[in-house]
């Protein structure tokens, strides 16, 4: 018996031209059928992805930041994996060298930069939020740091970080890397703490739940998305997800624009009876 189901966002309920109307109906008809619905999603608790949330789940615990937080429908942190301090000051000072663009988030929802750029100016459309200026050592003034993410596209100075990044500190941290296709080209690759990722966060909401990770399915697109939809109970690959998160799944369904969530949603609540 499936009671709970994590959702991905982008590749998987947002698509090219945003959430498709076909995906809020399957949300209604998996709630008439007693799915709770739960974002597990790279995306911050703020802005239009906090709206998604509320939209698929009312009352409902959602996982954003790749794992790092788990946040209540009204928007209040209930879980948070902090990011070394050591750490953040050393990626701050390497992206300042690279002349990268990085973002620092706050499991209160705080969201800042201090090197602009058009692909920001993108994600923060993309995301409908306020990105706020700030210098990127002191974000700890301003609330619970959790996770640092570069927005780049490929190039010879992103490599190189990529490189440094893996060579001194994947002790304590951990790669989230994903892609929108509402932003073509572009980068969206995180820092966590080693600890935090979305099968956590997972697993600290169904304890708080009282259920357990066979009793809820997965659905995604993205290879962050792996080890979440190989512990649920079921697995279930958009038609757009790369080989080897279709060959994790159980199922594989059509497109995000095509309206793979809403076949997803089905699919699961005939698996219940």
């Amino acid at each position: 018996m499936i009671k709970l189901v994590f959702v991905d966002v982008d590749g998987t309920l947002h698509g090219p031209n945003g959430v498709p109307e076909c995906a809020w109906q399957a949300a209604e008809r998996a709630r008439a059928a007693g799915l709770h619905l739960t974002l597990a999603t790279g995306r911050p608790s703020a802005g239009v992805s906090l709206e998604y949330a509320r939209r698929l789940d009312p009352e409902g615990h959602h996982i954003f930041h790749q794992g790092a937080a788990v946040v209540s429908s009204a928007g209040v942190a209930e879980y948070a994996v902090p990011f070394p301090q050591t750490e953040q000051h050393a990626l701050v000072d390497l992206a300042r060298s690279a002349a990268l663009p990085l973002e620092v988030y706050t499991a209160e929802g705080g969201f800042y930069v201090e090197r602009w750029s058009s692909d920001l100016d993108n994600h923060g459309r993309l995301l409908e939020v306020n990105i706020e200026h700030a210098d990127l050592h002191f974000t700890r003034l301003l609330g619970t740091v959790i996770r640092l993410q570069w927005v780049v596209r490929p190039s010879s100075a992103w490599e190189r970080v990529r490189r440094i990044v893996d060579e001194a500190y994947l002790g304590r941290l951990s790669w989230h890397v994903g892609t929108s296709p509402a932003t073509p080209g572009i980068i969206y690759a995180s820092l966590l703490r080693r600890d935090a990722g979305k099968l956590a966060a997972a697993r600290w909401l169904t304890h708080k739940l009282g259920i357990s990770l066979a009793e809820t399915a997965m659905i995604g697109d993205g290879e962050n998305d792996l080890e979440l939809l190989e512990a649920a109970g079921v697995g279930v690959a958009m038609g757009n997800a790369p080989a080897s998160v279709r060959r994790a799944a159980a199922k594989t369904v059509a497109k995000v624009s095509d309206c793979g969530f809403a076949q997803a949603i089905d699919w699961l609540i005939s698996l219940n009876g």
